[in-house]
């Protein structure tokens, strides 16, 4: 079941430039969407704005594929403004967590909220249950793979988790590599070398994001950023490609 976020929450996603500055000015001017402000946060199930300052809303499902243990659940946390959980504990089941982004188009300065759902799924449940990886790859944009730089083992398993998702139906979403508790320089046990050889193999971007410690909006926005670009990036193929076989099937016709 999807997490509500509180109003706070939404407010610490907000890319806070120049660009979108208004909206900021507009969630915090609660009166504006009817929303009484008391002693306990408000629910909020998607930022709302103003009907004459409507901004369209795209959504978008993200899976977070990666070893027990390298830290999807607290990237998913990290990523939604939540508290990072302080004990390791292997998901049961699958969670999905919602992330509001805004995003404006360099095109024509439209600005969209990018909707994120975040499906994460117990490696040890996705072995038991054949089900669910179906189910956590139906009708997905993007998957994220994930490995930890305290974890050999987790980046060597890379390969792997990319093959299932190579020569399928899905061969065609948004893919990046995620590289854990980078900050905690003690413990790593994948030097930067490897990580350069993987990206020139693969030809797969490797992002980096701390472990215990989170710098909030600072810390989650290039991440989101990136993820949002090669999100609309790759609708836009999407979309020229079905308007050329569009033409081509038209041409055919005639």
């Amino acid at each position: 079941m999807a997490k509500t976020l509180t109003w706070v929450q939404v407010l610490r996603q907000i890319n806070a430039s120049a660009m979108l500055l208004k909206i900021i000015h507009t969630l915090l001017n609660q009166r504006s969407y009817n929303v009484t402000l008391t002693s306990k946060p408000c629910l909020l199930e998607s930022p709302m704005m103003p009907s004459h300052e409507a901004v369209d809303t795209v959504h978008y499902k993200v899976f977070i594929s990666g070893k027990s243990g390298v830290g999807k659940t607290s990237l998913a946390a990290r990523l939604a403004g939540l508290k990072l959980p302080n004990l390791h504990y292997e998901t049961t089941g699958i969670e999905t967590t919602v992330v509001y982004w805004p995003v404006k188009l360099r095109e024509n300065g439209r600005v969209l909220f990018f909707r994120l759902q975040l499906w994460d799924c117990g490696e040890n449940t996705l072995r038991r249950f054949d089900h669910l990886l179906p189910a956590c790859k139906e009708q997905v944009d993007a998957v994220l793979f994930l490995f930890s730089f305290t974890d050999r083992t987790s980046f060597e398993d890379l390969s792997s988790q990319i093959a299932k998702w190579t020569g399928t139906p899905e061969a065609h979403v948004v893919k990046l590599v995620v590289g854990t508790k980078f900050d905690l320089f003690m413990h790593c046990d994948v030097p930067e070398r490897d990580v350069r050889d993987f990206q020139e193999t693969w030809n797969l971007r490797v992002l980096r994001v701390g472990g215990e410690v989170s710098d909030g909006i600072g810390d989650v926005a290039p991440f989101l950023n990136c993820l949002a670009e090669n999100l609309w990036h790759q609708d836009c193929v999407t979309a020229g490609s079905a308007n050329h076989r569009s033409q081509q099937k038209t041409g055919t016709l005639l």
